[in-house]
């Protein structure tokens, strides 16, 4: 099993303390645009990739979906999302996603907030999503932006006329990038914008939208404090329906 920084007991308890954790979906700020891009879930059967505490499970269930699958490799996370959920038709399990596979035809939907620039096997988690999906299914999911992972210090860089400028540091290098954030030596993996949209084309999918998420005007009038999230995209939105087979991983 892949070891995840989310059971580390600082880490998580610092997690924990986010607006994002303690406020769930209404919490995030990308929230009203990811909802933008999914379909009607009514009788839908849901797979959602890094469920986390399972707020889009029970809220997929709110909107009518017919059941949802959550997987998270994290064992705190699976805790605290079934203890906040009383429904048959949400099922939590824990699994490393590195190695997940899933049932061919199986799912409606596939959804996933923030977990897949975890992942060091972009393609196979794209072609076993694929995999997944019933002809037509859709895929909705949102990763921090490629700008974004790019930076080695995730710090902004005050200049002299005090302006912030976000560090883009060697953006065409793939791989793990590592920085302090909550705790110690918390990586993701940096992949350009191209070869996240490739990989999906690769898999077998048509892309129907593509969001970069900034605060809108009225977030920004509500929370001065995230009008600094306009100086560079934070996190890359996309939306896509299966086209047909797979090339393979």
């Amino acid at each position: 099993m892949t070891h995840n920084i989310y059971d580390t007991p600082d880490f998580f308890r610092e997690y924990s303390r986010l607006e994002r954790s303690q406020r769930g979906l209404k919490g995030a700020w990308e929230w009203p645009l990811l909802r933008s891009l999914l379909p009607d879930l009514s009788g839908k059967r849901i797979l959602d990739l890094g469920c986390g505490f399972g707020c889009f499970a029970r809220w997929a269930r709110q909107q009518g979906a017919g059941s949802v699958l959550g997987l998270d490799v994290s064992r705190n996370m699976l805790e605290r999302a079934r203890e906040s959920t009383s429904d048959n038709a949400i099922e939590f399990r824990r699994i490393d996603l590195e190695e997940a596979d899933f049932l061919e035809d199986s799912f409606d939907l596939v959804f996933s907030a923030l977990a897949l620039h975890y992942i060091r096997n972009l393609p196979r988690i794209f072609n076993a999503v694929n995999r997944a999906l019933r002809e037509g299914g859709c895929f909705v999911f949102s990763i921090e932006h490629p700008i974004f992972t790019a930076s080695r210090n995730a710090q902004w860089i005050v200049r002299e006329d005090n302006a912030k400028t976000w560090p883009v540091d060697s953006y065409s290098d793939e791989g793990p990038r590592t920085t302090d954030w909550l705790a110690k030596g918390f990586t993701k993996q940096h992949r350009t914008f191209s070869t996240v949209i490739n990989g999906l084309v690769g898999a077998g999918f048509s892309l129907t939208k593509i969001e970069e998420w900034g605060p809108t005007a009225e977030q920004c009038a509500n929370r001065p404090d995230l009008a600094e999230e306009r100086e560079r995209p934070l996190f890359l939105l996309v939306a896509a329906e299966k086209r047909g087979a797979t090339t393979g991983e």
